[in-house]
């Protein structure tokens, strides 16, 4: 068959299905009759058969991209897929994401042990040298005295007003989200950018912790950097224990093509990111507002209590909710690397 004949047989069926195809995504499939529906079968899969040929065939640029439009919008109604429901958005928040982060207790507690590392490392760096400061604490932080600091802070006595607290906290919870969507795209990396972004974020803490414990200030930072730090820095070190299980996947496929790896712990990894986007949410609104409360308006050992309670909260939601329900129907998805601690 030439060219010229393809297109005299194929143009009346495309014109057809593209008809059927107006019809469908304007109504529905519903609103076609049985044997519309039978011929919207036989046309689209006679599509999908002129493409391969017209590819095959090596047609002109403009039959192939037609054909592929027209293929990809029939596929789009024969595989529409399913929309997420509420109740298995909450489903997933409520036992499967919890269930997902015990299962990859490995990549999660290196992603921790990464980073609370980085930070004592930080801490003994400054300890033995106070001049590492220029290279080890953060630029915004180098030029303000703690004392100063604090100082500035104990007489702000209106503090931050609402719409400012508002827009902090939008503007802290989009940089908490970029650093975690950072740390696990580098996962792509092997995993050792992941590794180097949660050691130098732990780092940071780890040496400024130290300039202000020098000062006799340890109690203020702490109560300054925990109520908030808890729920961000959980998020991040999550975020970093997807990232890492890319880069295990990448590193280590095991038995499985790396493919195959990537496909099924990405999808994994891909739902353990999203899992943190709650607790984003509450660090931010956290950080906008009670972490930017110091003395004497809000004493540290409250900010300090509020942070122990936050600490408690979050252990027990990601190491005990979900348990009583794990099952073969567990929604937290195909698991890899341990069993569920």
């Amino acid at each position: 068959m030439d060219l010229n004949e393809f297109l005299e047989r194929g143009r009346p069926r495309w014109t057809r299905l593209s008809k059927l195809l107006d019809q469908i995504e304007g109504r529905g499939l519903k609103s076609l009759g049985l044997e519309e529906a039978r011929e919207f079968g036989r046309l689209y899969r006679a599509a999908s058969s002129d493409l391969l040929w017209a590819r095959a065939q090596a047609a002109s640029a403009e039959l192939v991209e037609y054909l592929n439009d027209l293929v990809a919008r029939g596929y789009a109604q024969t595989y529409p897929g399913q929309r997420p429901r509420l109740h298995d958005i909450l489903s997933f928040f409520g036992a499967g994401f919890p269930r997902l982060v015990r299962s990859q207790w490995k990549a999660v507690l290196a992603a921790f042990a990464l980073f609370w590392g980085g930070a004592f490392f930080g801490w003994t760096a400054m300890h033995l040298d106070e001049r590492a400061g220029i290279f080890l604490v953060p630029a915004q932080h180098q030029s303000l005295d703690p004392d100063e600091r604090i100082s500035k802070e104990a007489h702000n006595e209106k503090g931050m007003g609402l719409q400012s607290q508002t827009a902090f906290s939008s503007f802290l919870f989009t940089h908490n989200i970029q650093v975690a969507f950072l740390a696990f795209a580098l996962g792509l990396t092997l995993g050792i950018g992941t590794v180097v972004l949660l050691f130098v974020n732990g780092l940071f803490i780890g040496a400024l912790a130290q300039v202000y414990e020098v000062k006799g200030h340890a109690l203020w930072f702490w109560a300054w950097i925990l109520p908030h730090g808890v729920p961000e820095i959980t998020a991040i070190c999550l975020a970093g224990a997807a990232g890492l299980v890319i880069g295990r996947a990448m590193a280590a496929p095991g038995e499985r093509s790396r493919g195959a790896a990537l496909r099924e712990d990405g999808r994994l990894a891909v739902r353990m990111v999203l899992g943190t986007l709650p607790i984003f949410v509450v660090a931010g609104l956290v950080e906008g507002t009670i972490s930017q409360i110091h003395e004497p308006h809000l004493p540290s050992v409250v900010k300090l209590l509020f942070a122990a309670a936050m600490t408690g909260l979050l252990a027990f939601y990601l190491l005990k909710v979900g348990r009583e329900e794990a099952g073969p129907s567990s929604t937290a998805g195909p698991v890899r690397g341990g069993a569920e601690a």
